[in-house]
């Protein structure tokens, strides 16, 4: 029994798996009901998200991250 992780059922969602590790994990969720599970999490999942109507940052925060990283940048470079 081969043991998949979350990161091989999102290879697989997005068909980025290769042709033989597909055919494992294919055969695998056949008899494995905890794993296809989680698959179907993660499907409903990615589902949900498409939904989302997603707004962007405001301005103001993204300039305040941007100045976060410069000084970290100093900082780390100084020592």
């Amino acid at each position: 029994m081969p043991n998949f992780t979350t990161e091989d059922l999102l290879l697989y969602m997005y068909n980025e798996m290769s042709k033989l590790q597909k055919a494992a994990l294919e055969k695998e969720l056949k008899t494995n009901w905890a794993l296809r599970e989680k698959l179907r999490v993660l499907s409903e999942s990615e589902q949900r998200l498409q939904k989302l109507s997603l707004h962007s940052p405001r301005k103001q925060t993204v300039e305040a991250i941007m100045e976060y990283a410069a000084n970290s940048s100093e900082v780390s470079s100084s020592r």
